[in-house]
């Protein structure tokens, strides 16, 4: 029989997965008095790779690519303007600063047909409860003056805007130490098997024994609940970042487009953040999400035809971080077959839903009415 955990041999809940839904979680669940342990394998995935942008309306990107997954997207939408709400709140919670502004999203049209689009797109998204409205150029250039000739028109969500990860995940960390969790870091968890009411947690360095588990590690929970005989499809999608150097305040909005791959935000540091989910790769036996140049030319050369003044500006970081992608919604609360064993998968745009995800995990897990219905976010849907 192998030797126990040196630092945590048995424990309450163990959460796999140290993201920000794992890591809020587990704050949650130890401000509520539970024993709790939180074990993360130390890769470059998806909080800490993570751009910064709190999104709300539908992302068109989303909608070209998985098409047979607009229902589920649907369905979550109203989950978005809480889960923005829930970071504002976690940010008084804590005291802290998260660089997070509510300064509204604009996704941009550079035609009358993607205009048109966006006409219908706003129309269902209201009908689903958002505020947006749509934009002509002369309306969008008295809000947002920094657009290319070739942009016609906008939606507008009010409800959008950003925060910096860095900062976020940095203050959550200090919250859950403070709360007492046990942090596990750089370690893999797995596989994973019952033993009488509980479960044995399989580490490098000794099992962990929990009476309840969490599923917290988005595309990685795939495997594990395979490993219990339970299907969950998260799949992940390896993404483009680059970062500039500071200039001026120039990008008030957080940006997109109609119909092309770009996301723009400006950090209060004056840094501007290009992405919009142009594809990276998984390398190498860790499969480390990895850079690849024609996605860095791409990127950099829409972000300055949609706004011509970073063109003169350096950019001084390109990264990758993975998005987990499901059936457009999260996978969120008990595994029926299995008793003890929870999901906490956000899906797509996961870290806007990351602390509201949390927090209605943690409702379940504590007995308590988490005030959604949370049958179409269901483990159990996928048979």
């Amino acid at each position: 029989m192998a030797s126990p955990h040196p630092v945590v041999g048995e424990i309450e809940v163990l959460v796999i997965g140290g993201g920000v839904v794992g890591s809020c979680l587990a704050g949650f669940l130890a401000e509520d008095g539970v024993g709790v342990a939180l074990i993360d394998d130390g890769r470059i995935g998806g909080s800490n790779a993570n751009a910064g942008s709190l999104h709300v309306q539908m992302q068109s990107r989303f909608m070209r690519l998985y098409p047979q997954n607009v229902p589920g997207m649907e369905r979550q939408l109203p989950l978005y303007p809480k889960g923005v709400a829930a970071w504002q709140a976690l940010e008084k919670k804590l005291d802290a600063h998260f660089d997070l502004k509510m300064t509204g999203g604009l996704m941009v049209a550079e035609s009358l047909d993607q205009l048109e689009f966006l006409r219908v797109k706003a129309a269902r998204e209201r009908e689903l409860g958002l505020e947006v409205e749509v934009l002509g150029r002369a309306e969008l250039d008295r809000i947002a003056p920094y657009f290319g000739e070739s942009v016609v028109g906008a939606e507008l969500c009010a409800d959008e805007g950003k925060l910096n990860p860095l900062l976020c995940n940095a203050a959550i960390r200090r919250w859950i130490l403070a709360r007492g969790v046990v942090l596990i870091e750089g370690e893999a968890a797995g596989p994973i098997r019952r033993e009488g009411a509980g479960f044995v947690v399989e580490t490098k360095r000794g099992p962990i024994r929990a009476g309840r588990v969490v599923l917290a590690a988005a595309s990685g929970s795939k495997a594990l609940a395979a490993g219990l005989g339970v299907a969950i499809p998260a799949e992940p999608e390896p993404l483009h970042m680059n970062i500039t150097e500071p200039t001026s305040a120039m990008i008030g909005h957080l940006v997109q487009h109609a119909d092309r791959m770009i996301t723009l935000k400006q950090f209060g540091t004056g840094q501007i953040v290009i992405g919009g989910g142009w594809p990276a790769h998984l390398a190498g036996e860790r499969r480390h999400p990895t850079v690849e140049l024609a996605s860095l030319i791409a990127n950099a050369t829409l972000a300055q035809h949609i706004v011509p003044r970073i063109a003169p500006l350096r950019i001084i970081r390109t990264w990758a971080g993975i998005n987990t992608a499901v059936d457009g919604k999260g996978v969120l609360g008990p595994v029926g077959p299995v008793p003890g064993l929870f999901a906490a998968i956000p899906g797509d745009a996961g870290y806007t839903l990351g602390p509201l995800s949390a927090r209605l995990v943690a409702e379940m897990m504590a007995g308590r009415a988490p005030g959604e219905d949370m049958a179409p976010f269901s483990p159990d849907r996928f048979g």
